[in-house]
């Protein structure tokens, strides 16, 4: 028979024995304290160390201590580990500076075929070089103190984020008179809808640009339609046969929110110029028709100037900043596109796939939609 314990009782408040009692069977606590819950309600039921010890499976130094901290100091300090001064680090701050020089260097600087590291490539490496390099406390290395290291400034060498360069240096300049040009049809839109449609504009402006690439993919076996309570999706056989690509000039009418739309196998001059060519039979004479779009070579060769020549005063260009494609309103009719009759589209045929996107556009001009720029914060920058 055990004897008994020649520690001092442990006195609880019935709030802390509710306390230990929750601590004692939860499932998210930290398992240490979990253990000393379990160690003290035993002490305080009146089984002495041994016993716990056999009951619980955990080791006496473990149970002494936890019993002497609470006994001293109160629960409180039986559930928490006491506090103590770690060890003095062995990798220095010089060592982590070389660890984060190697994470800032492409691994194709160092001879290998990678262009980006991975933490186990950047470990590996690490480890073969420390001991050369005056670093031996990274010999043994693994790849989590890699990470830990690189946690610390924040880096993730593995990964991209991309950006966009700004290499025109007008880019300013010319961001602002795009905004302004919005800025005016907005005013334009608002005097138009007071005065009724009685009053016919004299400058159209109109937003153009190509979406080249567009894929005829036809399926290699049929779709599978969704059944109820069975398939919720449709399902598509993984294989497909490819017809080549098409691409899709359009000017959107930044006013009524129309379009003036080619489908085209390429986008050359006498593509762009056929649709400068519907644009002015799709307009009244005498109206100017002011054309904002990038600086595509198609826009501005000497075949599209010379048909530009033969009407003078008829068009007139607002270009967006290089790299500024994001500017030009077009891009959000694209982007309408994409996410509604374009996508996941399947056809037999390029001719099929010309006739469904013609079809869409003839959609959206059935019920369309005045596209506007909302950010006008950016002149102020």
């Amino acid at each position: 028979m055990a004897g008994k314990s020649k520690l001092p009782a442990l006195a609880l408040s019935p709030d802390e024995r509710r306390r230990l009692e929750i601590l004692r069977n939860s499932r998210v606590a930290p398992v240490r304290e979990v253990e000393r819950a379990q160690i003290l309600l035993q002490y305080h039921a009146g089984n002495n160390p041994s016993t716990i010890q056999r009951t619980l499976s955990i080791s006496r130094v473990t149970i002494y201590h936890c019993l002497h901290k609470a006994l001293e100091m109160g629960m409180e300090a039986g559930l928490k580990d006491a506090f103590h001064r770690p060890k003095e680090a062995v990798i220095g701050i010089s060592d982590k500076a070389w660890v984060v020089h190697l994470a800032c260097t492409k691994p194709k600087d160092l001879g290998y075929a990678a262009e980006l590291w991975t933490r186990k490539a950047l470990a590996t490496h690490v480890r073969e070089h420390a001991l050369a390099e005056g670093h031996p406390s990274l010999a043994r290395a693994v790849k989590a103190t890699v990470q830990r290291i690189l946690d610390e400034q924040q880096l993730q060498p593995h990964k991209v984020k991309y950006y966009l360069e700004r290499r025109d240096p007008e880019f300013q300049l010319k961001m602002k008179e795009v905004l302004l040009v919005y800025q005016e049809v907005m005013v334009q839109n608002q005097g138009a809808a007071i005065a009724g449609s009685t009053v016919s504009p004299t400058v159209i402006t109109v937003s153009i640009d190509e979406k080249p690439g567009v894929q005829a993919i036809e399926n290699t076996a049929p779709d599978l339609p969704p059944k109820p309570k069975k398939y919720p999706t449709v399902a598509r056989d993984h294989e497909y046969k490819r017809h080549g690509t098409l691409s899709i000039l359009a000017s959107l009418d930044l006013h009524d929110g129309h379009v003036v739309a080619r489908v085209e196998e390429r986008h050359r001059s006498r593509e762009f110029v056929a649709l400068l060519k519907d644009l002015d039979a799709n307009y009244p004479a005498g109206v100017t028709i002011r054309v904002i779009l990038d600086n595509h070579s198609a826009h501005i060769s000497k075949e599209t100037r010379a048909y530009l020549a033969t009407l003078p005063n008829r068009f007139t260009y607002v270009h967006t900043p290089k790299h500024g494609s994001w500017l030009n309103l077009v891009e959000t009719l694209f982007g309408k596109m994409a996410h509604t009759f374009l996508r996941q589209i399947r056809v037999k045929s390029k001719a099929e796939l010309k006739e469904r996107i013609l079809l869409g556009i003839a959609e959206i001009n059935a019920a369309p939609v005045v596209h506007r720029w909302k950010n006008f914060d950016l002149l102020t920058v």
